[in-house]
């Protein structure tokens, strides 16, 4: 398997390549900072939308590229701020509403930005040998599936510190995967035909028991520093797991960027707590795009919803040109999370927090509805109560991940 990675820009055509990555770029900041919209539902869109741009498909597909990679980045954003996150980015955001609630959220940012970063940085020059590995091993790990993900799970329940979280994980844990068996086959007839039962049943479970829990509280406080705790070889240390997370996602089928991330929590070293997470999962979240897209060209099979977008709209896996896309939509969705995020805390912690919530409960029923219909409002009402178990516990509330895990584990949903 040999990869090329030959190109010439003419002129012309190098200002045409970076006007489309621009308004990716663009778009995914959109999207990244409405709570409740995923990459996957912005990815959809666009690819319904791509014939009617004018344009080389090639171009057209570095523009859905560069908006999934600065959504990556982004997301974090309103998962603080809000307590809306993004399916891959629930692990992160939720440690990190604690560093939010410390006047830690500038840290916080940072600490993302850097996991994205880093796994952009490790993921490119890892991609050929990782593809190359997994190519070979891919056969044993589909078929021991289960075994992995049922570890991982245990693990996570193992990890509660009292015998009531661990009780409260099982609970979790088994109801989520009940709502997942219940509804991930379900056929989604939506006012947009770009649908998906993700959009009610992440943003019930871990969108609006937060805010529900959150109504008559103060909201986001006063954030008092920015500067990060964590060593440069810490930070480092947790990049590279993410990313090595992150690459499970890009070559295993059903594997999703929320279950790696959930992966990545039993990975990091509980003494790092949530900042520790917030820089695993971001990497995960990030580098899950560039393996993905090394795996679409040497498997022949997308595994993000941005890259079946790309197939959706028949765009040629020219690799030079959307890696140029990836590297400049990284470096932008770097630099926005440090420009835009401490003005996004500091703006929501100037409105009423309970208004805002009302406001923004409504907002993700509105999308559940836009994205799965009227049943997708049922199922966003009926995962926002199965959203309310962990707290109930005390547990964590990655346990939720089971909505993703559980079926694959019992072979209901792949």
């Amino acid at each position: 398997m040999a990869f090329s990675a030959h190109v010439v820009f003419a002129p012309d055509r190098t200002v045409a390549v970076f006007a489309f990555v621009l308004a990716g770029v663009v778009l995914g900041t959109v999207s990244g900072l409405i709570p409740g919209i995923h990459a996957n539902n912005m990815a959809f869109v666009l690819a319904a939308v791509a014939p009617s741009i004018p344009g080389p498909p090639t171009l057209v597909g570095s523009a859905m590229l560069a908006a999934g990679v600065v959504h990556t980045f982004l997301d974090i954003i309103p998962a603080l701020a809000l307590g809306v996150p993004d399916p891959a980015m629930a692990a992160s955001a939720l440690p990190g509403h604690r560093l939010v609630l410390e006047g830690r959220g500038g840290e916080a940012l940072r600490l993302s930005a850097l996991g994205s970063g880093l796994a952009i940085v490790l993921a490119v020059p890892l991609s050929i040998p990782v593809t190359e590995a997994m190519v070979t091993v891919y056969p044993t790990i589909s078929a021991h599936l289960s075994i992995v993900l049922g570890s991982a799970a245990l693990l996570l329940i193992w990890t509660e510190s009292t015998q009531r979280g661990r009780v409260g994980g099982v609970v979790a844990f088994a109801s989520s995967t009940g709502l997942g068996l219940l509804t991930l086959d379900l056929s989604v007839q939506a006012p947009l035909d770009v649908g998906s039962m993700l959009t009610p049943l992440f943003t019930g479970l871990f969108g609006a028991p937060v805010l529900l829990e959150a109504m008559g509280g103060n909201g986001v406080p006063e954030q008092v520093g920015d500067e990060i705790t964590l060593s440069r070889r810490i930070v480092g240390g947790l990049g590279t797991i993410g990313t090595v997370c992150g690459a499970v996602v890009g070559y295993i089928p059903g594997v999703s960027s929320a279950i790696a991330a959930t992966l990545a929590l039993v990975a990091v070293p509980g003494r790092y707590g949530g900042r520790g997470f917030i820089v695993a999962t971001s990497g995960v979240n990030t580098a899950n795009t560039v393996f993905a897209l090394f795996a679409l060209v040497a498997l022949g099979s997308p595994r993000t919803g941005v890259l079946v977008a790309l197939e959706r709209a028949n765009v040629p896996l020219d690799l030079p040109i959307l890696l140029v896309a990836v590297g400049f939509a990284a470096v932008a969705g770097f630099s926005f999370v440090l420009l835009i995020g401490d003005a996004y805390l500091s703006v929501i912690g100037s409105v009423g927090y309970t208004k805002l919530s009302i406001c923004v409960f409504a907002l993700l029923c509105v999308v559940s509805y836009l994205f799965a219909g009227l049943l997708g409002v049922g199922v966003f009402a009926a995962s926002t109560v199965v959203g309310l178990v962990p707290a109930r516990f005390g547990a964590q509330r990655a346990h939720l991940m089971g909505v993703l895990m559980g079926p694959l584990i019992v072979g209901g949903y792949v």
